[in-house]
């Protein structure tokens, strides 16, 4: 008997320790059993999040803030670190999500985390014992002051503006306002009677002009008349246009070509055969003993024409009375010489 009180004295006494462990455990905002999923936030402050407080997702509550510390680090973004779990089977943080501390919907549940998927076009899921960024929820109160603080700027404006409008208006009745309306009044009489005016020099105008308007009608006919019977004339034109373009599309353009083109052959095989020192024409331009001949028989024509100006006598014998001299050349001979003496005077 006396061991078996101390067997259950020791059996309650553990008992004990472990319900105080739990109740510390869970106290801190552990699971009783332990095995929560632990992550890192950072923030640039403690938005009055502290140790117990939850973590929500869509108003559930999955998890609890374990622990909130000052952070040594140089960047304003990261001050604070916080370790909270996730005591939610299965769930997991996805990337697209953002950590907000404090505030905002949390204001009705209390200061804790709150995870919102804000992110777009991110995938995947942040690893056990991630370190995320996080940022600080505005409160409800501040986001309504947020939202209200223009609206109430531009109500105010617009008061002031028509409070103004109508200040104006009753200065401008008061003062102005009957006489402006009567001269108002008065220009449309006016402008009616004017109008009234108008309308009937229009209608006297119409009348005056209703002859001219028949005759610009009647000569209108007559031109149409004039080009319904000039109608058989073009069509004459027209038919001798096309007869004139169909004889030159059966014109023989071809042969005239062929016959051009045999006649500029022919032409070209004189040139080359006289080129060539061939036929009459080409003797006379390669062969230079013609030009020779002429050459020497001109310079000989000059020669006797210049003898026979210094020395007539010896060409031409007279006697002073009367007697005939004798000459040494046939009278054939003396006719020849002297044409040629005479064209070669007429061609000095």
């Amino acid at each position: 008997m006396k061991f078996r009180k101390e067997i259950i004295t020791g059996i309650s006494t553990v008992l004990a320790i472990l319900l105080l462990v739990t109740g510390v455990n869970f106290l801190k905002g552990n699971s009783f059993f332990g095995g929560d999923d632990i992550y890192y936030a950072y923030f640039p402050n403690t938005a009055g999040v502290t140790p117990s407080n939850s973590v929500y997702y869509n108003g559930v509550i999955i998890g609890k803030i374990l622990n909130v510390e000052l952070n040594d680090s140089e960047d304003s973004l990261r001050r604070v670190k916080i370790m909270f779990n996730i005591q939610e089977s299965g769930f997991k943080i996805p990337k697209s999500s953002e950590l907000q501390a404090g505030g905002a919907e949390n204001d009705f549940l209390g200061k804790g985390i709150i995870i919102l998927p804000n992110k777009k076009n991110v995938e995947g899921n942040y690893a056990l014992g991630s370190h995320i960024q996080g940022v600080i929820s505005k409160s409800l109160q501040s986001q309504i002051e947020t939202y209200i603080d223009p609206i109430e700027k531009n109500l105010n404006f617009v008061l002031g503006n028509l409070t103004e409008f109508t200040d104006k208006l009753a200065a401008f009745w008061d003062t102005t306002a009957s006489s402006e309306m009567e001269r108002s009044m008065q220009e449309v009489r006016i402008a009616i009677k004017k109008f009234g005016n108008a309308a009937a020099q229009i209608e006297d105008l119409v009348v005056t002009e209703k002859v001219k308007i028949s005759r610009i009608m009647s000569n209108v006919t007559q031109i149409t008349e004039n080009l319904k019977k000039s109608n058989e004339v073009v069509k004459e034109i027209v038919g001798n246009v096309k007869t004139i373009t169909d004889d030159l599309v059966t014109a023989d353009f071809k042969g005239i070509i062929t016959d051009a083109r045999v006649t500029l052959q022919e032409i070209n095989g004189i040139l080359e055969s006289a080129q060539k020192g061939n036929g009459t024409l080409g003797k006379l331009i390669h062969d230079e003993s013609l030009y020779n001949e002429l050459v020497e028989t001109n310079q000989s024509l000059q020669n006797l024409v210049d003898d026979l100006q210094l020395h007539p006598e010896r060409y031409i014998h007279f006697s002073v009375f009367g007697s005939k001299s004798k000459s040494s050349f046939t009278p054939d001979q003396e006719k020849k010489l002297k044409k040629m003496a005479d064209n070669a005077l007429n061609n000095d």
